[in-house]
């Protein structure tokens, strides 16, 4: 039986490499730290990042048989789009818009109208079984969902058919997640999220608006790597990016328990970065991975909150679209009491040089008193001294003269 030795794999690494930096136009620096930043993003050790490497060096080697991606959209403001299009290390049309077939997705496609639907059918028909549906926007059901039609036919009838065959389904951003903006009341056209329309089917939420392009990317990663869904919590949601509140990793946290909180937006307090809970920030509510994982690639502070303004829970249904924006968060961990010591009180003048002679002559004075008092007291401790001497020596008088005369 063949067998590899270490340089024979060595070698073919190295061929993997220059057929991906050729095909990709990427360094082998950065994809290397693409496979490890997602392996990171996942929850996955360190060791993962050479299979994922792997494993897109194989979709890029057969790229004829990349997975197919079919993307809808509906009641949506492209916003899902436009933050996928702005991600980096490497950008999106250099490896994952390359590493997939992305056949049909109206924004992006080169063709329009018939010749796009057309091409949609072909590959829904080609691939069926096997390629993944991502949809972005909500989907109206008032009315038989005529509030949002493409191709003349409403997009509710899309998501189903689409659906059908699907490999797997993504819903990106809130509005595809559970509803977002479009649902808010009155939901005058009954816009709800695509996993409500789809009863009986596995959907994988990414919310947010938009959501962070690199959660959507990493769970594409985590299914064209693995075969298989990554772990999501009670709401469809990847657990390595929505499985703790935004509270539990803010940079703001020290100041929340030390009861540091500002109150107008550029008083003393929001100055100084204090804890934006009084104005209103959701992160004590809202379950996401934004102050771990920024936004943009433009370093520290990339982020809402990091950035002086509440969040206000774009991902958490019930929240984001929902509430005030002002309105305080109904903190999961612990409240806030108002027994905290005060981190903002007056301050006086200071002492005045007339108060400063006063206090200095009052000090003068006690001092003197003090020194007066201990001198008096000394005295008298001597007096009493001596008449305790002179009462010891008439005693012992009477007794000496008792005795002679005995």
């Amino acid at each position: 039986m063949p067998y590899s030795t270490d340089c024979d794999e060595s070698e073919g690494f190295e061929q993997s490499y220059r057929n991906i930096e050729t095909r990709l136009q990427v360094s082998r620096r950065d994809f290397v730290k693409f496979c490890a930043g997602v392996a990171a993003t996942l929850g996955l050790p360190a060791s993962m990042a050479p299979r994922i490497a792997e494993a897109v060096e194989q979709r890029v080697e057969q790229a004829a048989k990349r997975p197919a991606v079919i993307w809808l959209s509906g009641q949506e403001c492209t916003g899902c789009t436009e933050s996928l299009l702005r991600s980096n290390h490497p950008t999106v049309e250099r490896l994952i818009m390359d590493m997939i077939s992305l056949d049909y997705h109206y924004v992006l496609a080169a063709a329009a109208g018939h010749q796009v639907n057309a091409a949609k059918k072909a590959s829904m028909k080609e691939n069926k079984g096997n390629y993944l549906l991502v949809v972005d926007g909500a989907v109206p059901t008032k009315d038989g969902g005529i509030y949002c039609k493409i191709a003349g036919k409403p997009f509710i009838e899309h998501v189903e058919e689409a659906a059908e065959n699907a490999a797997a389904i993504i819903s990106i951003g809130s509005c595809a997640a559970w509803g977002g903006i479009p649902s808010s009341g009155p939901n005058p056209t009954g816009a709800v999220g695509v996993g409500e329309v789809l009863p009986g089917k596995t959907v994988i939420n990414v919310p947010g608006c938009p959501p962070n392009p690199y959660n959507f990317l990493s769970t594409v990663i985590h299914f064209l790597t693995l075969g298989t869904l990554p772990e999501l919590d009670q709401y469809g949601r990847p657990t390595f990016a929505y499985g703790r509140l935004i509270h539990e990793h803010c940079e703001r946290r020290a100041h929340f328990d030390a009861g540091r909180f500002a109150a107008r937006f550029g008083d003393e307090g929001h100055r100084q970065g204090w804890c934006l809970y009084k104005l209103g920030c959701k992160g004590p509510e809202t379950y996401a991975n934004c102050p771990v994982i920024l936004f943009g690639d433009v370093g520290s502070g990339s982020w809402p909150v990091g950035t002086g303004h509440p969040c206000f829970g774009c991902s958490e249904q019930g929240v984001g679209f929902t509430k005030a924006t002002h309105e305080l968060a109904t903190v999961k961990t612990h409240t806030p009491p108002n027994a905290f010591p005060g981190t903002a009180e007056p301050r006086g003048q200071g002492s005045s040089v007339t108060a400063a002679a006063l206090l200095a002559a009052a000090g003068g004075a006690l001092l003197g008193a003090t020194a007066a008092g201990a001198l008096r007291l000394k005295r008298d401790e001597s007096t009493a001294s001596a008449q305790v001497d002179a009462h010891d020596r008439d005693e012992a008088s009477r007794d000496h003269a008792s005795r002679d005369q005995a």
